[in-house]
Formats: structure tokens, C-alpha cells, sequence
């Protein structure tokens, strides 16, 4: 047995192994054109690894994860991050609503005539709601030149939007947006629902009607400019509405269903233009109509539409997209609050408008089982919520794990 070590050994066993090996190398390092000494170095390290030196500091790689963002807001409070509605009769802060919508934590309410009874009334109302709410929240309102005011009664009223541009400037619009702003703006209001962008030659007393500030999309992309301008002066963010436009279509889709067969070449050619004009001009919020569109969905309205919203960013819209009110007839009779909550999340929407806030409760449940159960993508909501948090003047990254910068209106040259 002795004898055996002394022929058989580690040691020699060793030896002979490398000798085997740096002959093998030196072989196909003439082969190569490499020096032995090139080829070895580092496989006798690979095969050998107990013979080999430590590899010097400079060799040595390190890899590093950033640990994947947790968002602080839990599900349901992202899922209320989407909603901005209204409080039907809510006149005062200790009423019941007012601290389940706070509570709850929607992104934001909608302040109309039934909460306006006086300035000093409204102010108190949306500075106790400020208050209680858990971040920074967007306070609402649809305040338009002429016959859509909900503080009109306690801040003045304009002549409408027709008429205003066929006797004044864009100038004197922008002033007329300007003083309604700084109203609004000593009364809380951070973001008016305006101004009309659709395109309208019809009675004045129609849906759209003298709501709109032309039938020609150049006059009326200027005048919706200059309002919303003014606005952006005194620090109220506007609203450009109703996307795609609503210029053909037939009938009130406060009512119900109502349907636009206008062809993708007339729309580009005229209801467009306006939106195309201020998106390119810095619009940060863009409202999505509740008409059905022959040619991008004609059995679903735009605010609850993957082709509408797809449409949108394709024309170069980075900011957050509200569908108007949900409530409405043209999709609460035929999708109930939970159900268009999700489908408009879904399709694109950032922001779902509802007039009346005693369905956010529903609208949130309806969001969260749809992400658990794998119908809504919970990156489109965090997106979502993101830029609700973002217009709000919240956190984006700690809301929703998203960065979010939102373009503003450039003033003009």
C-alpha cells in the first residue's frame, strides 16, 4: 500500500496532470498563434481552481437590483385616485358624503350650482374638505362663458362663448378667463371643466350650441386657447373638451345614447383640428366625449373606448385624460357605475367623472376586484392614478410608483 501512495499520490497525480495540460495548450496555442503563456492563465484558474491566485480587484464584478418600487397608497386607495365626482345637495363639510368621499380618498370632487349657496359659504366648504383629505386633491367645477356656470350667481356672468368670440379678441377672452380664474381661485376651485373645443353652427340653444366659440376649427382652436390661457394666469388648470369633438352628432347624450357617423377623414378634416391645435399648444387635461363614433367605436362611447383614447395619445397627448361624466344617460343606461369605472380605466382613461360621489364606494370596489381578478392591468391603473395624483399637486412616485410630468400651455410667442 505504501508502494502504491508512492507511485499513485496526489501529488504526483497532480504533476502530471498539469504537465498533461500545459502540453495539450501549448499544442493549440501554436496552433492558434497564442503564447502558452496566454492560454493558460486563466484556464488553469477555471480548471484548477485551487491552485489559482484570487482574481485582482480591478476583474471582480458586482451586480446590483434596485429594489422594485412598493407604492405607498394601497390598492383601494389607488383605485379611489381615479375619481372625481360630485356631492349632490352637500352645502357644508359635516355633511355625511363629504367625509366618506374624503375618507375614501377620491382624487378629486366636483363642485356645481347645488354646493355654491354664497362665495363665503363655497370657501369654507372647499377649504374644510382640503383639510380633511389625506393628500392634495383637485377641486372641480364647470365654468364656462355663458349659460354652463355653477358660481356664476356668486362671481358674475359672461356672455356666452359664440358670442364673445364674434365681437371680441382673444385677447379680451383671455381676460375674461383671467377674472373668472382669479374668483375661482380665491374660492379653492383648482380645475375648471372648460373650455368647450367642439365645433357647433347650430341653434344657441343646443347641447353644444353657443357653448361653442365657432363652426370653423382655426377660430375655434384660437378662442379655447385664449380662455384656457386665461385660466393658466391666475394658477385654475383647464379642461379642453369634448374629444373627439361632437360637431354631427344628433340628439343630448345626457339623455342617452347618441352616435356621430362622421368618417375618420371628416373628423381629422374638421372636429380634430381644434384638439390637434391645443395638444400641440401644451393642453395638460383633455375631456373625453360620451358619443358613440361610427368610425372609431359606434357601439361604445369614446369615454369608454380603446380607439378614442388610442387616438388621443396618438396626436401627441401626454397629460390626463377625464371622460365627462359617467352618470350621464348615454352610458348609465347601459353600463352601471362599477362597470364603466373599470372599462374606462381600462381603455385609457386616467380620470372617471362621476356627478354623483354616492357611487364612488361601488366605482372603487369595482376597480380593485378587477385587478385581482386580472380584467385591469394594475400597471394601467397605477399609470392612471399617477397622473391624478400629479394634477392634484400630490406625488406621483409615492402614490403610484410612476414619474409624471404633465405639459402646461405655452404661452403665445
Amino acid at each position: 500500500m505504501q508502494g502504491e501512495r508512492g507511485t499513485f499520490g496526489t501529488g504526483r497525480i497532480r504533476a502530471t496532470a498539469v504537465l498533461v495540460v500545459f502540453g495539450v495548450l501549448a499544442a493549440a496555442g501554436a496552433a492558434t498563434g497564442s503564447t502558452p503563456l496566454e492560454v493558460v492563465s486563466a484556464p488553469v484558474r477555471f480548471f484548477f481552481p485551487s491552485f489559482a491566485s484570487p482574481e485582482p480587484a480591478h476583474m471582480a464584478t458586482t451586480t446590483t437590483t434596485e429594489p422594485p418600487c412598493e407604492p405607498k397608497a394601497t390598492l383601494r386607495e389607488r383605485a379611489a385616485g381615479v375619481l372625481v365626482v360630485g356631492m349632490p345637495n352637500v352645502t357644508q363639510a359635516t355633511q355625511p358624503l363629504v367625509g366618506e368621499l374624503m375618507d375614501l380618498g377620491v382624487a378629486g370632487v366636483l363642485i356645481t350650482g347645488v354646493n355654491v349657496e354664497t362665495r363665503s359659504q363655497a370657501t369654507k366648504l372647499i377649504a374644510d374638505m382640503k383639510r380633511m383629505a389625506h393628500r392634495p386633491i383637485i377641486v372641480s367645477t364647470d365654468e364656462e362663458p355663458g349659460r354652463v356656470t355653477s358660481f356664476g350667481h356668486v362671481i358674475g356672468y359672461t356672455s356666452s362663448a359664440r358670442r364673445l368670440a364674434s365681437t371680441g379678441t382673444t385677447d379680451a377672452m383671455r381676460a375674461v378667463a383671467r377674472q373668472q380664474a382669479t374668483d375661482l381661485a380665491a374660492i379653492g376651485v383648482t380645475l375648471d371643466l372648460a373650455p368647450v373645443a367642439d365645433l357647433d353652427a347650430g341653434p344657441a340653444a343646443g347641447t353644444i350650441g353657443d357653448r361653442s366659440f365657432s363652426a370653423d376649427p382655426a377660430v375655434a382652436a384660437r378662442y379655447a386657447y385664449a380662455y384656457a390661457l386665461g385660466m393658466q394666469d391666475k394658477g385654475v388648470g383647464s379642461v379642453i373638451k369634448h374629444f373627439p369633438g361632437r360637431a354631427q352628432a344628433q340628439g343630448d347624450d345626457h339623455v342617452g345614447r347618441i352616435v356621430s357617423n362622421e368618417s375618420m377623414d371628416e373628423l381629422r378634416a374638421n372636429d380634430l383640428k381644434p384638439f390637434e391645435d391645443l395638444i400641440a399648444k401644451g393642453a395638460p387635461v383633455v375631456m373625453v366625449s360620451n358619443v358613440d363614433y361610427a368610425a372609431l367605436d359606434p357601439n361604445t362611447p369614446a369615454s369608454l373606448s380603446t380607439r378614442a383614447y388610442t387616438l388621443l395619445r396618438q396626436m401627441g397627448f401626454k397629460g390626463v385624460a377625464i371622460t365627462d361624466s359617467i352618470g350621464m344617460g348615454a352610458v348609465n343606461q347601459r353600463w352601471d357605475w362599477s362597470e364603466a369605472a373599470v372599462k374606462a380605466i381600462a381603455s385609457g382613461a386616467d380620470g372617471v367623472l362621476s356627478t354623483d360621489g354616492k357611487f364612488a364606494r361601488d366605482m372603487v370596489h369595482g376597480l380593485v376586484v378587477a385587478v385581482q381578478k386580472g380584467e385591469l392591468s394594475e400597471a394601467r391603473l397605477n399609470e392612471a392614478a399617477a397622473r391624478m395624483a400629479a394634477l392634484a399637486g400630490g406625488d406621483p412616485i409615492a402614490f403610484a410608483c410612476q414619474s409624471v410630468e404633465l405639459p402646461k400651455l405655452q404661452p403665445p410667442p
